[in-house]
C-alpha cells in the first residue's frame, strides 16, 4: 500500500457490494471483509476492483472456514 493514498483507497474499497472495510495497524494497512456467493466471485472482484485501485501493492487472501 502506498502511505500517501490509504484513505483514497479506503473509500474505493467501500463502494464494493458486500465488502466491509477496516483500517488496521500492523503488517497491514486494510482488513476488507467480502461475502461472496462463490470462490470465482472472489477472484473476480479482486482482479478487477480490488487490484487495480491505484496504491494498491499486495494483496493477502484469507477465506474463512467457520
Amino acid at each position: 500500500m502506498e502511505p500517501a493514498r490509504t484513505q483514497v483507497v479506503i473509500e474505493q474499497l467501500r463502494t464494493i457490494p458486500r465488502a466491509v472495510v477496516h483500517e488496521v495497524l500492523g503488517p497491514y494497512d486494510i482488513v476488507v471483509e467480502l461475502e461472496t456467493d462463490t470462490p470465482e466471485d472472489i477472484t473476480a472482484i479482486l482482479r478487477q476492483k480490488i487490484r487495480t485501485i491505484r496504491g494498491v501493492t499486495n494483496t493477502v487472501t484469507c477465506p474463512w472456514i467457520n
